[in-house]
């Protein structure tokens, strides 16, 4: 049976107990060493691999029209790809025993969210997760930070192919304009924060500096002919004044990301994510001061963040979003990532119009703020009522024959409230009894 602490950690860091796992041996943080395991297990394409699949599709739509056939049944095969990809995310968050790792993929793939729309979007989403975000999470915030900001699905999402400076040889002959998306969200949302030290002037100017940047047949791309010519004074410092090219975009990315505002921005966010909404000022400020004495290191404030007390306490204040308590109850299930891909095969479709009717599509937020972190924004009547049927319908298909008194004592251990106890052995059935374990606040909050 799992120890307090085990579960304490294993429920505000990680997605809760899995019954037969072995858990990982060795200090929270040691989980984001060395290679992770699920990344032979569960391999994706690369962006340069999807292009060329693009490519293809593109190639079919002029070769055959829009409406062919052929065309349109190319195009599904790939949303279907990104239907696959969220699945195989949903695996590794059931099956990976370094459940800190995957918690914080999460909380770095909302901070840089991208919202397909179309289905080559779809389709490159899963590139993105792995390429941009998964290998970023424990280094320097400044390369997550530049893989996000300037990989396909990012640029695509915020519309920054479509940013042209109106002096570059482009712009003027194709009267074409800024758009300053990709300038805007960066600095409110992905660095220095709502109320930054940054005016509108300074958006635009580094709008332009972005110009030039893009996609092309095979992925990202600068063309230099887009660019803004001249220098941009951002912040009170000048960049690209020699011929512009991507590492002038670079070089105030990796200043952002070691600016003091940036810090606090990140501290903040990772205290209201983990610990609760309660303002713990002394919290981020230590957080932001080790950040930025380490020259932007993540790990460093991960170790202030999970060594405050605040972080083993035995309250549990958020509500997990619907994606996560699937991936909770899926381990508390005892699934693994081969039991969730045979599951979803056939019940894709299924389990999508589940999550739908809980308040979330899996990486489908309404704007680039991503999801709400407030406990009320998950738990309405109707969404809750969902999570008790589709809980009631897991337990009824997977674990019918399972004795929930010892499912519970292995997932929770002695931390199951009485209550929670009395009513799980006083079910009149197996799979009832399971039911209500997964649908108890133990299991839906963190």
């Amino acid at each position: 049976m799992p120890t307090r602490s085990e579960i304490t950690q294993a429920m505000r860091f990680e997605y809760g107990i899995r019954p037969d796992e072995v858990r990982f041996q060795g200090k929270l943080l040691d989980q984001l060493a060395g290679a992770d395991p699920l990344d032979a297990l569960l391999p994706v394409e690369s962006t340069e691999a999807r292009f060329v699949e693009l490519g293809k599709l593109r190639a079919l739509r002029q070769s055959m029209g829009g409406q062919a056939d052929a065309f349109k049944q190319a195009r599904r095969r790939l949303r279907r790809q990104g239907a696959i990809g969220a699945m195989r995310n949903l695996a590794r968050m059931v099956q990976n025993p370094r459940g800190f790792r995957e918690r914080l993929f999460a909380f770095w793939l909302d901070h840089f969210t991208v919202s397909p729309r179309r289905a080559n979007e779809d389709y490159m989403l899963g590139a993105y997760l792995e390429e941009a975000i998964r290998p970023h999470i424990s280094g320097r915030f400044s390369e997550l930070l530049k893989a996000a900001v300037t990989h396909p699905s990012m640029l695509f999402y915020l519309d920054q192919n479509a940013s042209t400076g109106p002096n570059s040889v482009a712009g003027q002959r194709h009267s074409r304009g800024l758009n300053e998306n990709l300038a805007r969200e960066v600095l409110e949302l992905h660095t220095l924060g709502v109320g930054g030290p940054y005016t509108q002037v300074d958006v635009r100017q580094f709008a332009e500096l972005l110009t030039g940047l893009g996609i092309g047949p095979e992925g990202m791309r600068f063309s230099p002919n887009r660019a803004e010519p001249g220098g941009e004074d951002i912040m009170g410092r000048q960049y690209g004044a020699a011929r512009a090219n991507i590492s002038h975009i670079y070089e105030f990315l990796d200043d952002l990301a070691i600016n003091p505002a940036t810090a606090t921005h990140l501290a903040r966010k990772l205290v209201v994510h983990f610990i609760g909404p309660i303002e713990r000022p002394a919290l981020v400020a230590d957080m932001a001061q080790a950040y930025l004495d380490s020259g932007g290191n993540l790990t460093s404030i991960y170790e202030v963040l999970i060594n405050d007390p605040a972080a083993m306490a035995a309250e549990f204040p958020k509500v997990r979003p619907p994606f996560e308590y699937v991936a909770t109850v899926l381990r508390a299930l005892d699934f693994d990532a081969e039991g969730v891909l045979n599951a979803s095969a056939s019940g894709t479709r299924k389990l999508g119009k589940a999550l739908e009717a809980m308040g979330q599509r899996p990486f489908k937020p309404s704007g680039p703020d991503g999801w709400p972190e407030a406990a009320e924004s998950w738990i309405t009547p109707p969404q809750l009522a969902a999570r008790i049927s589709w809980a009631g319908q897991a337990a009824r298909t997977f674990a019918d024959d399972r004795d929930p008194r010892t499912l519970m004592q292995n997932v929770l251990g002695d931390t199951a409230p009485e209550f929670l106890s009395f009513a799980v052995s006083g079910a009149e059935t197996k799979w009832e009894g399971v039911a209500l374990l997964l649908v108890s606040p133990s299991l839906m909050r963190r």
